[in-house]
């Protein structure tokens, strides 16, 4: 388990007051949005990193791009298991604040790779990005929201994991920074979820019943703005 900490209060905040104030018509405020990204360019990631960052990214892209294209031939979810322990290993948990020096800040991939550290919103996109390159379908793939309760006496608190679905219907396996192995979500009694989304919109219920919702995507700007960033870098 990693460090005790405080996700982005704010931003939950939010989501919450859009969704339990307006029911499940509130999820429209979130959104939906067509996006689909192909393979990495990993030429144009490297070039982008090293005139961002120096020359010490290229060890960290190198790394990165050797686990996706040079492990042996897997299957699914041999690829969930060796990204979910690639970036718990690589990865220190920090705030916002520490790490970014802002108070709500989602960072890109590379921009985790840099650090080698963030949030758990960091965490769950670096295993997202990183398992759409090594051919896990973005329909197997959820961030989501959930509250964590860490022990008996304290309140449960915001926190995103990432899901795997091995079928439409069927139960999720949970990637976590708070704990390295990937279980059932029905073996996670401490995480109640809210709600989940991915590059293809906002889901609202739990596996088997979840509805994509429609709608605007003006006040979802955090996870845009990602999906900018990443674009510049070389997700495309």
């Amino acid at each position: 388990m990693s460090a005790p900490f405080t996700p982005k209060r704010r931003l939950y905040t939010q989501l919450m007051r859009c969704m339990l104030g307006l029911g499940l018509g509130g999820l429209l405020c979130l959104g939906v949005w067509t996006t689909s990204f192909g393979a990495a360019n990993f030429d144009k990631l490297l070039s982008t990193s090293l005139a961002r960052w120096g020359n010490r990214m290229a060890v960290q892209v190198g790394q990165w791009r050797s686990m996706i294209q040079n492990a042996p031939p897997a299957n699914d979810l041999e690829q969930v298991n060796r990204v979910n322990s690639y970036f718990n290993r690589l990865m220190r948990f920090g705030e916002d604040t520490e790490v970014w020096g802002q108070t709500d800040y989602w960072a890109t991939p590379m921009e985790s790779l840099w650090r080698e550290a963030g949030d758990c919103e960091d965490f769950a996109i670096a295993k997202y990005f990183t398992l759409l390159q090594t051919g896990v379908s973005p329909d197997k793939l959820r961030l989501i929201y959930v509250r964590a309760k860490l022990s008996a006496l304290q309140d449960a608190i915001p926190h995103m994991v990432l899901a795997y679905y091995p079928q439409p219907n069927a139960e999720p396996l949970i990637l976590d920074n708070l704990v390295n192995e990937i279980q059932p979500a029905s073996r996670r009694s401490d995480l109640t979820p809210v709600f989940s989304f991915n590059s293809q919109g906002v889901f609202n219920g739990s596996a088997g019943t979840s509805v994509l919702v429609s709608g605007g995507t003006g006040r979802y700007s955090k996870w845009e703005d990602l999906l900018r960033r990443a674009r510049a870098e070389g997700f495309e």
